[in-house]
């Protein structure tokens, strides 16, 4: 009994955790891909980042890493709001004249009450004084939150329609295999710009104008052809092996034998598929927040960031591309080598 007990295979998910904890490189990965997932959520509770609109710096603070080095451009524009020679009196042509002294007074209090900025931050300012290192973290938030929302929603809609064209197959064979050709026609990221314009400016514009769904449609509408294509291929050779036939001859509905039997089967393709829709998708949204389509002007995401480092670059200012680049690239590298991991871990061939 003891020898039987021995030989007892592992189930599917504990022999992907084994398999990944042997992976240095896909451990290392995981790792890395869940702090992420819980500085978001904790960014999206707000305890983290929650004040990244605030401006707490001097414009274009240096990071702190740097020292305390010149900041022209916070020097001239604080000279230029400092008023410069004394007033002439206009008592005599001025009926408000008398006034000027009281509102000067009021002014002056203001100034004091407003809290003095930071010459320096953990990474650096942007040109309003806004601290880059918040900004990152929060943007992380945004284009990770579309990537995966996005490939959730594109993953359900092409493992649907594939699972229907390859079990079912004729005439529902047919009408979904002329939609996929519709949606492959036409180059991706033309398609993608097109939607974005439409729902940015055209008749429906007054319905997408603010939120980040706005993104999360275009990719789901425009991200579902390669899942679609990898499920009904998967459809086709597992609708007429042993295990579905003899689950139609018990009396099994079409149902059933579609996402009771042969969805388990297929679902190492599909979870991997869906680990490559969250990094093209990321890629995406930012290629869409840098050119202006994507998320609205008042979020940040990594795409904004790029966006706003073009014109500090030119003065030198080149922490809010850094910090922007180091994030994404940490993160994308990782979720790309996990993925490869899940890829040999749920390798069949492999078991």
């Amino acid at each position: 009994m003891a020898a039987v007990l021995d030989i007892v295979p592992d189930s599917a998910w504990t022999a992907l955790w084994r398999r990944l904890r042997e992976d240095k490189a896909g451990a290392i990965s995981l790792a890395v891909v869940l702090a992420y997932l819980v500085m978001i959520l904790v960014a999206a509770a707000g305890y983290l980042a929650g004040g990244w609109s605030r401006e707490i710096g001097v414009p274009y603070a240096n990071p702190a890493f740097l020292g305390d080095r010149p900041n022209l451009e916070a020097a001239l524009r604080s000279r230029a709001t400092r008023p410069q020679g004394v007033m002439p009196d206009l008592r005599p042509i001025d009926p408000l004249a008398p006034k000027y002294a009281e509102w000067e007074r009021r002014t002056a209090e203001l100034k004091v009450s407003e809290p003095e900025r930071s010459m320096t931050l953990p990474w650096g300012g942007d040109r309003w004084g806004r601290d880059v290192l918040a900004k990152a973290i929060k943007g992380s938030q945004v284009s990770i939150a579309v990537g995966v929302v996005a490939a959730l929603c594109a993953t359900l809609i092409g493992t649907l329609l594939g699972a229907c064209a390859g079990f079912y197959g004729r005439w529902v064979n047919d009408v979904l295999e002329w939609i996929y050709n519709v949606f492959t026609s036409i180059p991706g990221i033309l398609l993608v710009f097109t939607l974005a314009a439409v729902l940015r400016s055209g008749p429906l514009a007054h319905l997408f104008a603010s939120g980040i769904w706005t993104v999360v449609i275009i990719l789901s509408v425009t991200g579902w052809t390669g899942m679609y294509r990898l499920v009904r291929a998967e459809y086709m050779k597992h609708r007429s092996r042993e295990y579905v036939l003899a689950a139609q001859a018990i009396g099994a509905s079409a149902a059933s034998r579609m996402f009771v039997h042969i969805l388990p089967n297929v679902s190492h393709v599909i979870l991997v598929q869906l680990s490559l829709l969250v990094v093209a998708f990321i890629k995406v949204e930012v290629i869409l927040s840098f050119l202006g389509l994507g998320v609205p002007v008042d979020m940040v995401s990594w795409g904004t960031m790029l966006s706003e480092a073009q014109t500090e670059l030119v003065i030198g200012k080149w922490w809010q591309l850094a910090a922007a680049t180091v994030f994404m690239a940490i993160f994308l590298t990782a979720f790309s080598m996990l993925t490869d991991s899940l890829r040999d871990a749920l390798d069949p061939k492999l078991r």
